[in-house]
């Protein structure tokens, strides 16, 4: 967003300059009349960046630190607080630089008359599609403080889903961090020592130990680490560059819910995220297509995000959205089962908070049994890796002892 720059006149008499984020100068005026009792000239600022503006173009603002607005926000306006007034305190005590610049320009626009949602619709940084398409349905239907409270609920169980997930894959990446990390150590500093002694026993070594010491005498030359790091790099450059195209993301997204192992709980965690996110917005009055549109855009699984696109046209032509989603095969038929019972007795808000309910558990249940079954397995990896490397080095021994007796 672009920063402007103003002369202003404090409360206490005293006229200097204040830098503020703006679409345009008329907007940095408004903002900032609501601050200072005189606004002078405004102008736009150069390229030059100070550690505040490059702190604030690093930052992001995260799923939380929506939540914890969305929570504090709620109570504020079902304790009867001013619009205005709940957003000056909530800018003046957030964490975050991002959020906090735009509570301070949207602070200024619903001060000005315009209405929330629409000035949250100017910071899509911060407040997404979902974010804002709910916060409307809350001003229109007059219950905008439990629009927030459902948006907090949400984020909390979009969070907790997420860390769930995360925390399931955490483990293995770390231990093969590790594995790799003790493989490379050990051939470098380990078998060089070994080496040296081989070479002053004078004994033929085993298959195993000459191809050990191939490795370590590779891995000790000046040009490999510069050709295992760019092939890593140029491997990973390629990757994004395939999953950037339609394509690529397809088939990419195809695998991650077809993969071994991780492939039913992200499935799982999928289902979970539509159902959820469904249900939130059909409770708070969104219409069904722009529920299905909002959906599709935060899908963050191309797969999905097709299937609901093409369900979408089936139900705009008076189709019910579990036969549509059902012939895309993507649902688990027991989620099929509940969300036509919902639409069959009007409540198909309560019945995707039920499915969503149930495939949380579920994701719960897959990463603790997805653990169990890793942990074990990686444990017994890096030790025969280990062994491996041992018994590399000792076999040689091993023959010499034999010759000796």
């Amino acid at each position: 967003m672009p920063q402007f720059i103003a002369e202003i006149k404090d409360s206490e008499g005293k006229i200097r300059k204040e830098k503020v984020a703006a679409t345009s100068s008329e907007q940095a005026r408004l903002i900032l009349q609501n601050q200072y009792p005189t606004v002078g000239s405004i102008k736009r600022a150069g390229m030059s960046f100070s550690l505040a503006e490059l702190s604030e173009m690093m930052t992001s603002v995260t799923v939380k630190d929506k939540a914890v607005f969305s929570r504090q926000f709620s109570v504020m306006v079902n304790a009867g607080v001013a619009m205005v007034r709940s957003l000056d305190i909530l800018q003046d005590q957030c964490p975050n630089v991002k959020l906090k610049k735009a509570l301070v320009g949207i602070s200024g626009d619903v001060q000005q008359g315009t209405g929330l949602s629409e000035s949250m619709r100017k910071y899509p940084e911060c407040f997404d599609k979902l974010y804002v398409s709910m916060v409307e349905a809350g001003e229109v239907g007059g219950v905008l403080d439990q629009v927030l409270d459902r948006l907090a609920v949400l984020l909390e169980n979009m969070q907790r889903l997420a860390n769930q997930v995360k925390s399931a894959m955490t483990y293995p990446v770390a231990v093969g961090a590790l594995a790799v990390i003790v493989f490379f150590a050990m051939t470098i500093f380990l078998i060089p020592v070994f080496a040296g002694i081989f070479e002053e026993l004078g004994t033929t070594l085993p298959a195993l130990t000459q191809f050990m010491l191939f490795l370590s005498a590779l891995f000790l030359t000046w040009w490999f680490w510069p050709v295992l790091l760019g092939s890593i790099f140029a491997t990973v450059t390629a990757l994004k560059i395939y999953y950037s195209t339609p394509a690529g993301r397809l088939q990419i997204d195809g695998f991650m819910l077809k993969a071994p192992l991780f492939g039913d709980l992200n499935e799982k965690n999928a289902v979970a995220r539509f159902c959820r996110i469904f249900g939130t917005l059909t409770r708070s009055g969104v219409p069904i297509l722009n529920c299905l549109d909002i959906v599709r855009d935060i899908a963050g699984n191309q797969v999905i995000a097709d299937a609901v696109e093409r369900a979408k046209a089936e139900i705009q032509q008076g189709g019910m959205i579990s036969i549509a989603l059902e012939k895309e095969g993507i649902f688990p038929p027991l989620a099929i089962q509940m969300m036509s019972i919902g639409e069959e007795t009007g409540e198909l808000d309560s019945m995707m908070m039920k499915v969503a309910d149930f495939y949380e558990d579920e994701v719960e249940q897959a990463v603790k049994a997805l653990t169990s079954v890793i942990e074990p397995l990686m444990m017994v990896g890096v030790a025969a890796m280990v062994g491996v490397i041992l018994l590399s080095m000792y076999l040689p021994m091993f023959a010499v002892f034999d010759e000796l007796g």
